[in-house]
């Protein structure tokens, strides 16, 4: 691996500890110890929330709120859609007080939701935005109070422009960025309808092609985007954007395109379902994040605009006024632009899944997890959206013991994807534990089977063991070293599970600039883990 100079290593450093900030733990509880992995009974004074991921830099806020309040916050982080399945389905109901999302409106295109939810009141707000390299400014001679998404738009149609997102599927930013982008393409002049989204498809394709980077959640996007170096801009919310330039000192220039953007407004909502108590509870807590000195202290410490009167916003916040963008009005339209985002308007996916099918997988039914998670992923021909492999995504299966046992590759073609999903089964029932962990001679198969294939997609590494790799990471690491600059840019996202090597498989994610997930007993799920890598790939 290159030698960083001194500069890059500490915005590598800052970067990850923005990534820290702004992934969060999968539970924070304000006050008292940062990490709940079991979600708790109700208690009076403490309020269980579910909430967006970016909110665990209101840590500060929160902590003056229950001192002045006496109510606690116990958030547990989740995307945004992800939330409004729980809710929809009543698996919420008891086990949260509120919801505190960065936005309802996906919430209210679901009618089986109206009566779950109560005293909706936005605490702070944020619009999309483009952040850009001064580089790449300079270049295409923007000013950046006159910039357009059409202006975006033809930059990147002329290859001048590259960008990070995340995937619209999971997380609110992505769709609120992909309402911008299709408003402003296909003129329209209210809601988005199902015309409009025909009508912007063209250049929405073209769009899409400066899109290099993607992500399940902001706080990896920002770290991956300061580790690659080698793209212009991110499309994110203008929070994220400016607590960037300030904890991991980029530079980039935050543009609010004037043809209108999507803007969240973070409203603490209640649930119906919550006890009396909690609803008290949460009634103070909302009183006292609207007022001045918690507006003040949240504008200045995140960045987000304050709704109360009188409050202004924080230095660099652009005071200018822009058109808002209605969400769309209703639920096909919504779920039809982020199918079309999933299946044809983004560049494809290669992803080849590293798999441990090692004797030790024969313990405690290891082997049958894997295959359930697997299987899951293949949902069906007739899977919604972000339920099942895209069309168009190459999928390869490389299980591996002492060595790598098979390479097995499938294409999901779009409008027939059921053959490839129903072989991608088949393979994964096939599955057999036996051998050695062989994990560094099979993630070197993996990069090599990558880079025999499209550059235009986005390509990323699944590893899963339950043990030690048998063989040595200094080689992985020389072959590393050599390989191409575009292929160091394909990820590993390596998965903690029965009893493998929590710094191993961290070396591995930092070297390559993946991440780790934890599917170990009592941190997560093995199929959990491998639904929620789906945003990253």
């Amino acid at each position: 691996m290159s030698i960083l100079s001194t500069v890059t290593r500490r915005r590598l450093a800052a970067a990850v500890a923005l990534a820290a900030t702004l992934l969060g733990a999968s539970a924070c509880t304000s006050g008292d110890s940062p990490h709940t992995p079991e979600r708790s009974a109700y208690k009076e004074g403490r309020l269980r929330v579910l909430a967006s991921s970016e909110l665990s830099d209101m840590d500060e806020v929160l902590k003056a709120a229950k001192a002045a309040t006496g109510v606690g916050v116990e958030l547990t982080m989740s995307g945004t859609l992800d939330a409004v399945e729980q809710i929809a389905s009543g698996t919420a109901d008891g086990k949260y007080d509120a919801v505190w999302l960065s936005s309802n409106d996906y919430l209210r295109l679901r009618p089986e939701t109206a009566g779950k939810l109560s005293n909706e009141t936005p605490v702070m707000s944020s619009p999309v935005a483009l952040g850009v390299k001064p580089e790449a400014l300079a270049r295409l001679g923007w000013k950046p109070g006159a910039v357009t998404w059409s202006a975006v738009h033809e930059a990147v149609a002329g290859g001048k422009l590259t960008y990070g997102m995340t995937d619209p599927v999971r997380s609110n930013s992505g769709f609120s960025a992909l309402v911008s982008v299709a408003s402003a393409l296909s003129g329209a002049q209210a809601a988005l309808t199902g015309a409009d989204v025909a009508k912007a498809q063209p250049k929405l394709k073209e769009f899409f092609t400066g899109q290099k980077l993607t992500s399940g959640s902001s706080g990896w996007l920002a770290t991956a985007y300061t580790q690659r170096g080698d793209v212009d801009a991110l499309v994110n919310y203008e929070s994220v954007l400016l607590s960037m330039n300030r904890d991991a000192k980029t530079d980039l220039t935050v543009i609010r395109p004037v043809d209108g953007v999507v803007t969240a407004h973070y409203p603490l909502t209640l649930l119906t379902s919550a006890p009396a108590g909690a609803r008290e509870s949460g009634r103070a807590l909302t009183e006292y994040l609207r007022g001045a000195e918690a507006q003040k202290a949240i504008t200045e410490q995140t960045f987000r605009r304050p709704v109360a009167a009188g409050v202004g916003p924080a230095a660099g916040l652009d005071a200018d006024k822009r058109r808002e963008l209605p969400f769309p009005g209703t639920r096909p339209v919504a779920d039809g632009l982020m199918a079309s985002y999933e299946n044809e308007l983004r560049r494809p996916s290669r992803t080849v899944y590293v798999l441990d099918t090692s004797g030790s997988m024969a313990e405690e039914d290891r082997i049958g997890r894997l295959k359930s998670a697997l299987t899951d992923l293949t949902g069906s021909g007739s899977s919604g959206t972000g339920q099942r492999f895209r069309d168009r995504e190459e999928v390869t299966l490389l299980p591996f013991g002492d060595k790598v046992k098979k390479v097995l590759t499938h294409v999901v073609e779009p409008g027939n994807p059921g053959p490839a999903l129903d072989a991608i089964r088949g393979d994964v029932s096939a599955l057999r534990p036996e051998g050695g962990t062989a994990v560094y001679g099979s993630l070197k198969a993996a990069y090599q089977h990558l880079g025999r294939g499209s550059e235009d997609a986005f390509t990323s590494i699944v590893l899963m063991t339950d043990g030690q790799s048998g063989d040595k990471v200094k080689d992985f690491d020389r072959f590393y070293a050599q390989l191409p600059a575009a292929q160091k840019h394909t990820p590993v996202f390596a998965i903690l599970f029965g009893d493998s090597d929590r710094k191993e498989l961290a070396h591995i994610t930092e070297l390559t600039g993946g991440r780790l997930f934890d599917a170990t007993d009592g941190n997560g799920s093995l199929d959990g883990a491998f639904e929620e890598i789906r945003g990253y790939q």
